[in-house]
Parts: structure tokens; C-alpha cells; sequence
């Protein structure tokens, strides 16, 4: 028997009292009320109910590492991103490289592989791939059903998803931006009960009200923390938090849920509604195997030196202390063996011709901080019968170049990257991961492929003959390296954007965001300008 004492937070019966937690076997044995405490409160490990841990450039073993030590004892995530690239070998790839640390990882189903029909992804996921998946012990959700129109418009094989998701009991994870009135409960009512895309109180406000759980989600790119926050004084039993994408630098920097936490609090927010949203109600919707500081749970718990600054001094999993004053507290593994599928030949500046066929041009307008684009019309900078970056007007070339299979490359033009001087470029482009890239020129523009395509994928900054690069050999994703160096390497990247001019805050991340078909209102896929609302491609070039 062992045991630990503190001021203890107990989310289940909404109080904090001062007690002794006797545990043994992993297991929690009784929970005493005491005058004579350590001072210190122990709460419920932090859960984040919606990531992918694809964002982080790290395997999911080296991830845990990162985010231990900040009191993160379960992640709920989505594979889609490996699984647009490698399929079901690339889920197995997460679930048994995660078995490797102590975190608690639930694996789900994902729903749209590829995200759309529209694009050219790695694999594709019919109904009977993700029946075989969800009939799995090790898989414990759908995950995002990101393809609202697909519900909308009765396709056959996305109903069929859902059905079997439904006839397995297993939790439907939604992803419906702006999607409002009838459209939404059409939506709803197919079992789908969250939404991590929400941008006001508004549009969270009536998602709730149709039944459904708001996780609000702070990540590298979107961040809705600020704006959604209000919803913890009414509507705490139905909020998760979540991070959704996050960058390895923002890890390192700014820590996991616990910051979150932080935020919260110092707002004025209750800390024990605040810890309920990130401990017991995604333990309770998603059916997680983790404790919640109650007799007979899994000894899963927090020490913290308060509940303002959450400063974490131990994190336990099972009886196990895992993690102790920002460490953690057992050795690496040995990385998984990558996994991988790139075919992407060499391109020149040529390539990227795109000679006029209107007097304006359509051009994505990205915003930082958000996912959602705008659309405008400008006239095109010409020259040598080719529209080419401008920018002088923060006009710049937009390319997506298919990884997959010999192709043309895609042709679009983006406000609000700001690049000055160079190109950036990335594998890491939502979701089928092709090969994104933006510059001031087509020269660099290619150049920053190209260097991409020598290494299998990555991310890279190319500023004439001075190069930032992160290679990313496990799906054009991740790095099986160690957190600290991959934060290193993605830091001198991104700072490299910015010093050409990006204004962005996660430039890289903004620009991963820029081919994801599904999120309104205007993105550039492998087969080209696709306007989200409409489903349907469009001309670069019009008349208008």
C-alpha cells in the first residue's frame, strides 16, 4: 500500500477536501478525509478529448514525453492524417508505437480518408474498412465526420459509416463548421454529439442546444479558448477542451491542457468546472479507462502546487509516478521503424506557368488564428504571359503538387501569408498531405519542393541559397527523433518565415490548413480552386 496526501479535488462530487489517497496495484483503495496534508492539490490527469498527434511531428511514444510532465495522462485522437497517407498500416503504426509510453491513448475510426472525393490521398477508407476498424477493441470512436455535404446530400457510403459507428455504441465525433439550422439537425440527428470547429458563442450555443458537446479547441492555428469560454458558466457538463493540432515549438513553449487551465482561471472561471471539462466529461463520453480520484479508479492523478498556475509537480498513471517537475521518469524507446508512401518527381519553375485566361484572379484571403478562408478578386501580376507572386500586395502563388501519383501541379494565389522574399513548404497539408508550398517566386517556389521531395517530406524554408529544414520521415509527418530536436528544427523554420516576411504566428500551420477542402471558403486541392460552400471546383481566372 502506498499513499499521498493533499487538498483533493473531486470533479465527480464538485468539492475540494483535504485527504489521504491510499492506492496498490494501480488501483485507488480508499480516500480518507485528514487534518495533517502535504500542501499540495491533487487532481484528475488532464484528458485532451480531440488531438492529432500527427500535428506535433512526433510519434505518438516521443509526444508523450512532451506532454507528461504537463499532467496530460489521455489523449482521444484521430489518425486521419497518417491514415490519408499510409491507411489502416499507418493506424496500427500509432497504436503500437504509442503502447511504447505510459500515456493513455484512444485511437478512433477515421471517418473521411480521403477527407473528400475531390483530392488524391495516400488511401482511401471505404464503409466496410471503417466497419473492420470499429468492430476493434483498440479502436474507440469514429472520428470527424468532416464530410458534412456527404450527409447533407444522403451519400451512401458516409450513412453507412455512421450506421455502423451507431451499432457498435461507439461515440461519433463531428466537425461541422457554420453549419446551422435545418442543415445542422440533419446533421445531428445522425448520432454525431460534438464539434471542435465552433468560432462564437452563437454557433456553439445552438449546437448545444440540439444536443451536442462543444469541445473548444487551442491549438497551433485555430484558437477559440478566448471567444468560447463564456460557455463555463452555463454549460459546463457539456464542454470539452481540446487541442486539436499543435505544433512541437508550441508543446515545448507553452505546455499542453495545463495552460489552458491557467488561462482559465486567471479569467475568473471555476478551476473545478474547468478541471471537470478536461477529466470527467471526456472520460464519461468517450469511455475512457481512466481514473477520476474516486475509490476503486485507476490510481491516474495530477499533483499540482495549486489551482491557479497549475504548476505540475507529478503526474501518476496507474500507481506509476511517470512524471515529476517538468522530467519524466522513465527511458526512451527505440522508434518505430517509419512508415511512409511518397512518389513525387522533381519540378521546375516552369511548371508553374499560369498563363491568363481573365482579368482577375481569384485569391484565398488567410486569416491568422483560423482555419476559414475569405475570397477576393485581384488583378494579376503578369509577367512573360505568366501570373507570378506579388509581393508588394501580399498576392502570393499558392502550389499543390500531388505526392502520390505523377501530376500537374495546382495553381492558386493567397493574401495574408506576407512572405517578402522566398518560399516555404510543407507535407504537412491537410488531409490527403500532398505537397503545399507559397513564395515570392516560381524559382524558389520549386526550389522548396524539390527539396521536399529529396527527403520524403517535411517542412522547409528556402531563402535563395539558405535553407531551414525539418525532414519528416514517417508519412511526410512526423520525426521519430526527440521532441527537444524536432521543436529545434521546426523553431528555425518558422522563424526563418517570419524573417521573410510572414506576419503569421504558425505560419507552417496556416499554410498546412490551406488545401483541407472541407473548411469554407475557398482552398486550393491537387486538382485544384475548390469552393467549399458551392463543393465544387473553380476557375483561378474570371472575368468578373
Amino acid at each position: 500500500m502506498k499513499t499521498i496526501s493533499g487538498h483533493i479535488v473531486d470533479v465527480v462530487s464538485n468539492r475540494i477536501f483535504d485527504g489521504i489517497v491510499t492506492y496498490s496495484h494501480g488501483r485507488i483503495n480508499s480516500i480518507e478525509p485528514a487534518c495533517e496534508i502535504s500542501d499540495q492539490f491533487l487532481i484528475p490527469g488532464l484528458i485532451d478529448a480531440h488531438i492529432h498527434i500527427e500535428s506535433s511531428m512526433m510519434i505518438p511514444s516521443v509526444f508523450a514525453r512532451q506532454v507528461l510532465p504537463h499532467g496530460t495522462v489521455a489523449c482521444v485522437c484521430d489518425p486521419h492524417e497518417i491514415a490519408n497517407v499510409c491507411g489502416i498500416p499507418g493506424i496500427d503504426y500509432m497504436i503500437n508505437d504509442g503502447k511504447k509510453s505510459p500515456l493513455k491513448f484512444y485511437f478512433g475510426a477515421p471517418s473521411c480518408v480521403p477527407a473528400t472525393h475531390v483530392e488524391t490521398s495516400g488511401a482511401v477508407l471505404n464503409a466496410a474498412d471503417v466497419k473492420a476498424l470499429l468492430k476493434r477493441d483498440d479502436i474507440h470512436f469514429l472520428a470527424e465526420m468532416m464530410n458534412f455535404p456527404g450527409i447533407l446530400m444522403g451519400d451512401e457510403q458516409v450513412l453507412l459509416k455512421l450506421k455502423y459507428a451507431r451499432e457498435f455504441n461507439k461515440p461519433i465525433d463531428g466537425h461541422a463548421p457554420n453549419l446551422s439550422g435545418d442543415d445542422l439537425r440533419t446533421y445531428v440527428d445522425e448520432g454525431i454529439s460534438t464539434d471542435h470547429e465552433c468560432m462564437t458563442l452563437a454557433e456553439a450555443k445552438e449546437k448545444l442546444a440540439l444536443g451536442m458537446n462543444i469541445l473548444i479547441r487551442e491549438g497551433s492555428a485555430a484558437r477559440n479558448l478566448d471567444d468560447l469560454m463564456p460557455l463555463l458558466k452555463d454549460h459546463a457538463d457539456k464542454v470539452m477542451f481540446c487541442s486539436d493540432d499543435k505544433h512541437p515549438d508550441d508543446l515545448i513553449k507553452n505546455g499542453h491542457l495545463d495552460n489552458q487551465l491557467r488561462r482559465i482561471v486567471a479569467k475568473g472561471y471555476s478551476a473545478l468546472d474547468a478541471l471537470r471539462c478536461c477529466s470527467l466529461n471526456p472520460i464519461r463520453h468517450y469511455n475512457l479507462n481512466v481514473g477520476l480520484l474516486q475509490d476503486g479508479d485507476r490510481a491516474d492523478f495530477v499533483v499540482v502546487e495549486d489551482i491557479k498556475d497549475f504548476k505540475v509537480l507529478q503526474t501518476w498513471i496507474g500507481g506509476t509516478l511517470v512524471a515529476e517537475n517538468g522530467t519524466v521518469c522513465y527511458l526512451a524507446t527505440e522508434p518505430s521503424e517509419p512508415i511512409n508512401q511518397f512518389n513525387a518527381l522533381p519540378i521546375a519553375a516552369n511548371d508553374l506557368q499560369a498563363p491568363p485566361t481573365g482579368k482577375h484572379i481569384r485569391v484565398i484571403v488567410a486569416e491568422d488564428g483560423q482555419l476559414q478562408t475569405k475570397v477576393m478578386l485581384a488583378e494579376p501580376l503578369v509577367e512573360k504571359g505568366s501570373a507570378v507572386s506579388d509581393p508588394e500586395k501580399d498576392i502570393l502563388k499558392l502550389v499543390v503538387y500531388n505526392r502520390y501519383h505523377p501530376a500537374k501541379p495546382a495553381i492558386g494565389f493567397i493574401k495574408g501569408i506576407g512572405l517578402k522574399r522566398g518560399a516555404i513548404a510543407s507535407t504537412v497539408a491537410h488531409d490527403s498531405h500532398n505537397i503545399v508550398a507559397v513564395g515570392v517566386s516560381d524559382k524558389e517556389i520549386a526550389a522548396a519542393i524539390n527539396r521536399l521531395i529529396e527527403c520524403k517530406g517535411g517542412i522547409v524554408a528556402v531563402d535563395g541559397k539558405k535553407t531551414e529544414l525539418l525532414p519528416l520521415p514517417v508519412g511526410g509527418l512526423m520525426s521519430d527523433r526527440d521532441g527537444l530536436s524536432i521543436a529545434t528544427a521546426y523553431e528555425k523554420a518558422d522563424a526563418m518565415a517570419k524573417k521573410m516576411g510572414s506576419p503569421l504566428s504558425a505560419p507552417f500551420m496556416t499554410l498546412a490548413f490551406m488545401s483541407l477542402l472541407v473548411i469554407p471558403e475557398l482552398k486550393l486541392g491537387d486538382k485544384g480552386l475548390f469552393e467549399i460552400l458551392k463543393f465544387s471546383f473553380t476557375d483561378l481566372f474570371t472575368n468578373d
